[in-house]
């Protein structure tokens, strides 16, 4: 197949569980806080160990996206990063979600993606048709399951 210089970022769907934990994690400080306010005026430090979550959970919130440049789909949510040759991928599993094992993804139904032999990977873009229809521009032999 040739190569197509086709450079495009997907959001990450940001549907579900993750919205949940996001609104625990700020609400938690808050209503620590008002709970026992003399404590937290006099040792403010108490609220790191209630903080650093909240930062983790922010970063991840935020920096979950895939891109596909220079024939490679790359992703990144958080600290998990990595690139896939798009020739090596063999089949994309639509709308099913992967339990186990490297999920860059904070949503549901999004896409199973199987590369090289044995390798499988878990994303959620936004818009699973697009990512698809793109990946397909680069590699017509992937095969789709829905």
């Amino acid at each position: 197949m040739e190569k197509l210089n086709l450079m495009k970022i997907y959001r990450g769907n940001r549907k579900g569980f993750i919205n949940y934990l996001l609104i625990g994690s700020v609400l938690l400080p808050i209503v620590i806080f008002f709970l026992d306010k003399n404590t937290f005026t006099e040792k403010p430090f108490i609220l790191l160990p209630l903080l650093s979550p909240l930062i983790l959970i922010f970063w991840i919130y935020f920096d979950t996206f895939y891109k596909i440049e220079n024939n490679k789909l790359i992703y990144r949510s958080g600290f998990l990063r990595g690139k896939i040759e798009i020739q090596s991928i063999k089949e994309i599993i639509k709308g099913k979600t992967m339990w186990i094992g490297t999920k860059p993804a904070l949503a549901r139904r999004g896409l199973i993606i199987k590369f090289n032999k044995y390798d499988e990977i878990y994303i959620a873009p936004e818009n699973n048709n697009e990512m698809i229809a793109d990946l397909l521009k680069v590699n017509s032999e992937i095969k789709i399951t829905e």
